[in-house]
C-alpha cells in the first residue's frame, strides 16, 4: 500500500510546522525547559537584523527542515537580495552525525556539521548563521544576546541557565546555541516514519518497483549507493540514517542560476569565477577540495534542490547524474543548466577537477528502468509516511 510521498510530505510537515512554530501552543508545554527554550529560539525572527529571520526560515518544518524555496537555490538571508553560495540543507537528523575528527584508519574526515564540515559540533553550528551577514546579519554576539533579553522568553532562558546567563555575551551567546541544539535533538527532526521505517520493521510491503530499486541501490554491480549511504541499522539498532558521515566529490558542475555570483564584491570578489572548494577550504588541505558532505537521503523526495549548490531539480536527475557523468559528453560550455544539459545530453565539466570520485560513481551501467527504480525507492524515505486504511484506495 502506498501514499504520494510528496503528499505525504505536505501533510506531515505542514502539520509540524504549524504545530512547531506556534511557542505558545499547547504541545510547547510539554517540552522540558531546555527544549523548550530551544524551540523558541529556532522559531524567533528577532534574532535577525534587520528582523524577519529565524532558523527556521532556512530550516522550514514544512518542508523537512530544509529551505522552503525551490527557486532560487539558496535561501535569501535577513537583507533582501543577499544570497550564500550553497542550497540550504534538510536540519532532519543532523543531531546523529558525530563530531568532525579525521579517521586515522579510515584515512577520512568524518562528522561535523554544515556541506564542508566547519562546525564541529551541532551546538557549534547553531550560533554560526547569526552572525553570517549573508544569513541572520547579526553584527555580533552582543545583539543576539540583547534580543533574547527583550524577548518573553527571557525568563525561561534564566530559569533553565541561571539567573545570570544572560549578563556575559560568550557565555549567552554558547547558551543560546546550546538550547537550539536541544531542540534539534528533539524526535521531531529525526521521526524515522518513513514507508522504508515500516518495511524494515514487517509493517508494510514495497511495491515491486520499490524493491527492484532498493536492490539496485545496494547491489555492488549495480547502483552501490548503500556503500556511502548505508540502508541497514546500524550495530546498535540505529535506523539507517543513509550517510556514512564522510566528505565526497562527486564532480558536480557549477550552478548557472546560482544567485551568489551575483553578489556584491564585499561578498564575493570573484563574481562568476567563485569556485567552492568546501572541505579543503575548512581544512586548508588541497587533497580535499571539491568535497562536501555526504548528506542523508531521508525525506530526499521533497527536500529539491539537490547537490551543494543546488544544481539539480529533479530528484530522477540526480541519479541519472550519478549514473551517466563519465559517459554522456561534457557541455561546450561549464556554466550549463540542468534544463539545457538534459535538452542536449550532455553533462557539463565539474566545478572542482581534483579529488572527483570516480571509483564509486560516474558510469554505473545502470538501464533507465533502473534509474527509476532507485528513484521510486527513494520516495520512500520520506517521513511521515501512514498505511493506507483497509477498504479505501491507496492514494
Amino acid at each position: 500500500m502506498y501514499i504520494n510521498p510528496a503528499i505525504v510530505g505536505v501533510i506531515f510537515f505542514a502539520a509540524s510546522s504549524v504545530a512547531l512554530s506556534n511557542s505558545s501552543n499547547a504541545g510547547s508545554q510539554t517540552l522540558p525547559p531546555l527544549e523548550k527554550l530551544g524551540k523558541a529560539l529556532f522559531f524567533d525572527t528577532n534574532l535577525s537584523k534587520p528582523v524577519g529571520q529565524s532558523c527556521a526560515s532556512c530550516h522550514d518544518p514544512a518542508h523537512a527542515f530544509s529551505g522552503p524555496d525551490k527557486y532560487p537555490s539558496s535561501s535569501e538571508g535577513a537583507v533582501t537580495g543577499r544570497f550564500g553560495p550553497r542550497n540550504s540543507p534538510t536540519a532532519m537528523y543532523a543531531a546523529f552525525r558525530s563530531f568532525f575528527h579525521f579517521d586515522e584508519e579510515e584515512g577520512l574526515f568524518l562528522g561535523g556539521q554544515f556541506l564542508d564540515g566547519r562546525a564541529a559540533t551541532l551546538e557549534e553550528q547553531a550560533g554560526q548563521p547569526m552572525l553570517n551577514p549573508l544569513e541572520m546579519n547579526n553584527p555580533d554576539k552582543q545583539s543576539v544576546v540583547d534580543e533574547v533579553k527583550a524577548a518573553a522568553y527571557a525568563d525561561l532562558f534564566r530559569e533553565v541557565f541561571g539567573p545570570t546567563s544572560l549578563d556575559e555575551t560568550e557565555t549567552a551567546f554558547n547558551y543560546i546555541a546550546k538550547a537550539i541544539a536541544a531542540f534539534e535533538n528533539r524526535s521531531v527532526f529525526s521521526p524515522f516514519s518513513s514507508k522504508y521505517d515500516a518495511y524494515l520493521a514487517g509493517k508494510t510491503k514495497l511495491t515491486k518497483q520499490e524493491l527492484r530499486g532498493l536492490n539496485a541501490f545496494e547491489a555492488e554491480d549495480k547502483g552501490n549507493c548503500a556503500a556511502c549511504h548505508p540502508s541497514r541499522a546500524a550495530a546498535d539498532g540505529t535506523p539507517p540514517l543513509f550517510t556514512d558521515a564522510s566528505y565526497d566529490n562527486l564532480g558536480l558542475p557549477r550552478n548557472p542560476d546560482n544567485p551568489f555570483y551575483t553578489q556584491s564584491p564585499e561578498f564575493n570578489p570573484k563574481g562568476s569565477a567563485f569556485v567552492d572548494l568546501g572541505l579543503g577550504l575548512a581544512v586548508n588541505q588541497s587533497t580535499e577540495n571539491g568535497k562536501f558532505k555526504v548528506a542523508t537521503l531521508r525525506n530526499i523526495a521533497i527536500t529539491a534542490p539537490y547537490s551543494h549548490n543546488g544544481y539539480f531539480y529533479s530528484l530522477r536527475n540526480v541519479v541519472d547524474f550519478y549514473n551517466s557523468r563519465d559517459v554522456k559528453p561534457k557541455c561546450p560550455s561549464e556554466f550549463t543548466s540542468e534544463k539545457q544539459a538534459l535538452a542536449i545530453n550532455c553533462w557539463p565539466a565539474p566545478e572542482v577537477a581534483e579529488n572527483v570520485n570516480t571509483d564509486e560513481l560516474g558510469d554505473l551501467g545502470l538501464t533507465e528502468q533502473e534509474v527509476d527504480d532507485i528513484t521510486a525507492f527513494l520516495e520512500t524515505l520520506t517521513d511521515g509516511w501512514q498505511q493506507t486504511p483497509p477498504g479505501k484506495k491507496n492514494r
